[in-house]
């Protein structure tokens, strides 16, 4: 359960990370082809630059990522298994 709190924390800086402000950063330049540019441009909104338009779509990403990631059942428990293990180390006075 640590382990995915853990996993989860994670997604959730990343995210943090993606909406800070691009304030004094170096920029770049990426070759990709024009029908993905294309794609790309189907996705903004009026006015919107390349840039914006791909930190929303990774914003997206990333919170589909950890929604995906909360809702698998890998570590999971069932409440009964719960409820066993619950009483089996606090077992209740009668």
């Amino acid at each position: 359960m640590r382990q995915k709190i853990k996993e989860a924390e994670k997604f959730i800086n990343i995210a943090a990370m993606s909406t800070i402000g691009a304030i004094d950063m170096e920029t770049t330049t990426i070759q990709i082809s024009k029908e993905t540019k294309e794609k790309i441009s189907s996705l903004g909104l009026k006015g919107e630059s390349y840039e914006d338009i791909i930190k929303r779509i990774y914003s997206i990403a990333v919170k589909e990522q950890l929604k995906q990631f909360l809702m698998s059942e890998e570590g999971f428990v069932s409440i009964e298994e719960a409820r066993k293990e619950l009483n089996k180390k606090w077992p209740r006075s009668k």
